[in-house]
């Protein structure tokens, strides 16, 4: 029999989480075979970890779960995973029909897909002040400008002017971004007084549509947004791990992989 079988629960539990942290994913059968435990013994293990928040659960085992940087601010960040971002912009877009009501969010992702909507007949609300300036003037476009807090580090409006403008709105289809996601935690900010907004905004559209790029996955931010099951269509790129993939389809949400 293994030396591990003799551990107390905590230090096979700790070993544990340090194994799927160095190694980003484990199996029940490599917890068996690594800690000479049942199966039974390595999911119990495997969900305490999981309510604790140290890993999440995937079918057949889990993987590392890792509390995201602060965001840097947009202008700093515009060129991260670029090539990703344009391709989401071009898939998320492609979601959007003549004539619609959309809102768009703030940050770089949704600022992608607005570029790929300046031509398009469309009614656009949004608190993006980089948003604004790039639809600002086009004929084929009714814009709707929601004022606000302005959050100089996402040159985005927030708080509670943004948020009983929201109110007065709706929209057939909402694009967002977010900081995080994680298959337990669900989408998750940096910033309460924007999570808090963009709480709003989701509650104003009939279809909510979230572009992110693979770096946001198996991350937990500091305040909570949303579970998973409020998203209708992920859009985000083939980075994301298959694990990932498989769940969020489990969870009945619609992945686009662009």
């Amino acid at each position: 029999m293994s030396n591990f079988a003799i551990l107390s629960n905590y230090e096979r539990q700790s070993q544990l989480a340090r194994l799927i942290e160095l190694e980003g994913r484990i199996s029940i059968a490599k917890i068996c075979e690594r800690f000479g435990v049942s199966e039974a013994t390595a999911r119990r293990d495997l969900e305490t970890l999981s309510a604790r928040g140290v890993v999440q659960r995937v079918h057949g085992g889990a993987i590392a779960v890792h509390q995201a940087a602060p965001e840097e601010p947009i202008l700093r960040r515009s060129h991260e995973q670029e090539a990703e971002k344009e391709r989401i912009g071009r898939a998320a877009a492609s979601l959007i029909q003549n004539g619609e009501t959309v809102f768009l969010g703030s940050g770089t992702t949704v600022l992608q897909v607005a570029q790929n909507l300046i031509n398009r007949n469309l009614t656009v609300i949004t608190n993006s002040l980089p948003i604004i300036n790039l639809m600002a003037g086009k004929e084929n476009i009714t814009l709707i400008a929601l004022g606000g807090i302005l959050r100089v580090s996402e040159l985005s409006f927030i708080g509670y002017i943004t948020e009983q403008a929201l109110s007065e709105v709706r929209a057939d289809k909402v694009v967002i971004g977010t900081r995080a996601i994680s298959l337990e935690n669900g989408l998750t900010n940096d910033h309460l007084p924007e999570t808090l907004t963009d709480r709003a905004i989701l509650q104003i559209g009939c279809e909510i549509i979230v572009v992110a790029d693979h770096t946001k996955f198996g991350n937990v931010s500091t305040a909570f947004l949303a579970p998973l099951t409020a998203i209708h269509i992920l859009v985000t790129d083939t980075g994301i791990g298959a694990d990932y993939l498989d769940a969020l389809l489990e969870q009945g949400i619609n992945v686009i992989v662009a």
